[in-house]
């Protein structure tokens, strides 16, 4: 895995050595920051990253064997390699003990601290690699979840598996409650990159006037409560992957600053100066109607051409049959487990309710509903009175003008807004065939004819309905 050190930090009162070590350091690739107190050092150490410490021994003010001590209390894993002219047994054993995690005399072979200095840079990047790993662990990729066997699952998962294995920028579009989340994570667990972080942000959960600083991190003092240096979501994806969820929600100002970085990767952190760069593949997604929040200059066309390299557009749950069966079935067996209930299947009618239903809030809706049903059900199959009564639900389903959609044809739309009219029939009215038929002018043979012609179900028993 790549990662950037952070800098190492100098301290020492003898303005020639200091200009020494780091001119040496700097020579071999390292960021440096050097100071001529333990005082001033302690004041960096709170507010920024190091990788290591060099100290030297005797210091104006606070000793380097106090500073070792205080740096101890504060960051126990910051490793300080001390150094003295004055180089005896005892004084080595109190380096040691005070926690340095070497000791040189000086004067001392430029070969002997840069092999110091790269070993505890090469334990800087183990101990980030773990943690990361550790991030990971357990981590179940998303495409193991994408369930269902409906011609839109069925071309969404093949796009996917070929898209992956390259580094294009990937725009996910849908409702709320589709799986846009899962798409992502399955992009980076198929992708070249699965090895490295994957990191997510909600940009409709966090405050616009944080989310800068969250993105690209932010120097110490930066604003009222930045009382030290911290890097962003995309340093700490660096090498990886980031997924911008609701990225329609980002502010326009904080639109025009990620233009910037997707053209090279380079950014500024809030309040600093210097230019960084890293290395990332970028996933964005929004269940708003992007091309409406264009038209409305809430979102720059510019970016949209940016991110839109490659585009996934999930269907909505009522789109996609029997698929709803499937995911149910993959809920309940995921929530008997945990659960420990000894519920084995669904019945016939709460199937047929299941697919009556519109699911305004797609997939998710489904997941809350399955684990309700199942908390509550006590016999050995899952039953409808167990599952909400959708009252709520269905209200929630706005109202859209009637057209066609991409590809579709007439008589498909005419069949799919025939199909919801049914739907929306039986769900007002307790799913009663009969009930429905009146609502609809219909007979409850013509009904039923209607429904069978849409593969729709009509079970020989709805509701107790005989």
């Amino acid at each position: 895995m790549h990662y950037p050190l952070p800098p190492v930090l100098v301290v020492d009162d003898e303005k020639n050595m200091r200009l020494s070590l780091q001119t040496m350091l700097m020579d071999e690739g390292h960021a440096v920051r050097a100071v001529e107190s333990a005082e001033e050092a302690l004041e960096l150490l709170s507010g920024e990253e190091f990788f290591m410490v060099i100290t030297d021994a005797r210091l104006g003010g606070m000793s380097g064997y106090d500073f070792l001590k205080k740096i101890r209390l504060e960051k126990p894993n910051l490793p300080v390699l001390m150094l003295t002219a004055y180089a005896t047994p005892k004084l080595a054993v109190e380096a040691i003990k005070s926690g340095a995690m070497d000791y040189l005399a000086k004067p001392f072979a430029p070969e002997e601290l840069l092999h110091a200095v790269a070993r505890c840079g090469e334990r800087h990047k183990l101990l980030r690699e773990n943690a990361a790993l550790r991030s990971r662990a357990g981590e179940i990729s998303g495409f193991d979840q994408i369930v269902g066997e409906s011609d839109k699952i069925r071309e969404l998962r093949k796009l996917i598996q070929t898209v992956a294995q390259t580094d294009a920028r990937v725009l996910i579009l849908g409702e709320s409650g589709t799986g846009k989340e899962l798409v992502a994570s399955a992009m980076h667990a198929l992708s070249k990159r699965k090895n490295e972080n994957y990191t997510r942000i909600n940009c409709a959960a966090i405050p616009e006037t944080l989310l800068e600083s969250e993105l690209f991190g932010h120097e110490k003092g930066a604003f009222t409560g930045a009382i030290k240096q911290k890097h962003g979501r995309v340093e700490e994806a660096d090498g990886g992957t980031i997924f911008l969820d609701e990225i329609a929600d980002m502010s326009k100002p904080l639109q025009a600053k990620l233009l910037r970085f997707l053209e090279d990767g380079s950014f500024t952190r809030v309040g600093g100066t210097q230019e960084l760069r890293v290395n990332v593949r970028l996933l964005a997604a929004t269940n708003r109607d992007i091309a409406k929040s264009i038209a409305e200059g809430n979102f720059r066309e510019d970016l949209f051409h940016r991110l839109n390299v490659v585009q996934f557009q999930l269907p909505p749950l009522r789109e996609r049959g029997e698929d709803v069966l499937l995911l149910a079935e993959h809920f309940l067996k995921s929530f008997r487990i945990t659960m420990n209930k000894n519920v084995t299947g669904i019945s016939p009618v709460a199937r047929h309710k299941l697919l009556t239903h519109r699911w305004p809030g797609n997939v998710r809706e489904l997941r809350n509903a399955i684990e309700r049903a199942l908390i509550l059900e006590t016999s050995r199959e899952l039953q409808p009175s167990s599952l909400p009564d959708f009252q709520v639900e269905t209200r929630l389903q706005k109202a859209a003008p009637v057209q066609a959609m991409p590809g579709e044809s007439l008589d498909a739309a005419l069949m799919r807004v025939e199909r919801e009219l049914i739907s929306n029939a039986l769900e007002q009215n307790g799913f009663s065939l009969t009930r429905a038929a009146e609502r609809l002018k219909l007979t409850r043979h013509s009904l039923r004819y209607r429904m069978q012609r849409l593969d729709m179900k009509t079970g020989d028993t709805v509701a107790g309905e005989e």
